[in-house]
């Protein structure tokens, strides 16, 4: 039996989350869910939006599904997501995006964005002067290596072909230049009988859009990734088809990609699919990779039928969505 810690979070979260906790515990009798607080809900009663219980929970489960969390609009906030990328070594952020139904005037596409997940903007580390803010990257040939040997092997056991390392050396030539030279080095080790290629940021987010068959496989540094993961959602509907998956060594937590949407919690329209196919990933990497098939092909069949939701057009909200989706499996 293996033990998921369910952190619903804020917003829309919750909603998206129990959808998925209703498939996931429908395709197999073999995960028990035991749940946390994260997010504004937990700042507010307990004066931290990452407890040190639902820290310590996560760390004791077999992984962990997450709904959204919101942030305040405080210099000294710090996101209970970066901290727990941070502190369970979560480095890699994979986000596959494939489209599940047919957008007028946009092509197919079937892309993963392997992201590396801790190092880049997001450590966070801005310094303040009179003149204003100045924000320190870094980039460490140990996080280029273990992200790149990870997209590799990702590429492969996924049955991919094509490896591209998306960055911007041309003009960061030290920190991207290191990300470049270390894909060019683990490829020619690692990548035997993979074709692998590279791009500049600006030019693959405009071939994301025009031509997405481009790319099978992308690996990238953090700011990229998280931006390019975007763009690819928006090309196949939006953010509510883009699954997350955030692994380390030994802990994993899977999400939906989009933020907490409080425009639209508690009205019930949310699009539940990326936090479904979340729970398909998670199902995947614990080692249950039959119900994560049929959890996938059962929303490639509910969309199929003509099952739409709020966001594409369609009338379905989160629950009657899910519903149809549970009918499939």
């Amino acid at each position: 039996m293996k033990r998921i810690c369910v952190l619903a979070g804020d917003g829309i979260g919750p909603e998206v989350t129990e959808c998925a906790v209703r498939v996931v515990g429908e395709a197999t009798d073999q995960v028990e869910f035991v749940r946390a607080e994260i997010g504004q809900g937990a700042l507010s009663a307990k004066g931290d939006a990452l407890p040190e219980e639902t820290f310590a929970l996560m760390r004791s489960c077999d992984s962990s599904l997450f709904g959204a969390v919101t942030s305040p609009d405080r210099l000294d906030y710090v996101s209970p997501v970066l901290r727990f990328r941070k502190g369970l070594d979560l480095y890699a952020n994979v986000r596959p995006v494939r489209s599940l139904v047919e957008r007028p005037n946009r092509p197919p596409i079937d892309v993963v964005i392997v992201r590396e997940n801790t190092e880049g903007m997001y450590t966070q580390n801005e310094v303040f002067d009179d003149l204003g803010v100045t924000t320190m990257r870094k980039v460490t040939r140990r996080a280029c290596e273990r992200i790149v040997d990870f997209a590799i092997d990702l590429t492969r056991s996924s049955g991919r072909r094509r490896i591209t390392c998306v960055h911007k050396a041309n003009v960061l030539r030290g920190s991207d230049g290191l990300f470049l030279s270390v894909f060019r080095e683990r490829v020619g080790m690692l990548g035997k009988g993979l074709e692998s290629s590279d791009q500049l940021v600006d030019s693959a987010a405009l071939k994301l859009v025009t031509d997405p068959a481009t790319f099978d496989v992308i690996v990238t540094l953090n700011l990229y990734g998280d931006i390019l993961s975007d763009v690819a959602a928006g090309v196949a509907g939006g953010l509510g088809f883009a699954p997350s998956g955030n692994i380390g060594p030994k802990h994993s937590v899977f999400e939906p990609a989009h933020g907490s949407a409080p425009d639209i919690a508690g009205k019930g329209v949310a699009n539940p699919t990326a936090a479904i196919l979340a729970g398909a990933m998670m199902l995947r990497h614990i080692g249950l990779p039959g119900p994560a098939s049929r959890i996938d092909q059962a929303v490639a069949a509910t969309y199929a039928s003509g099952h739409l939701t709020v966001d594409i057009g369609g009338r379905h909200g989160s629950q009657s969505f899910t519903d149809h989706v549970l009918r499939h499996l």
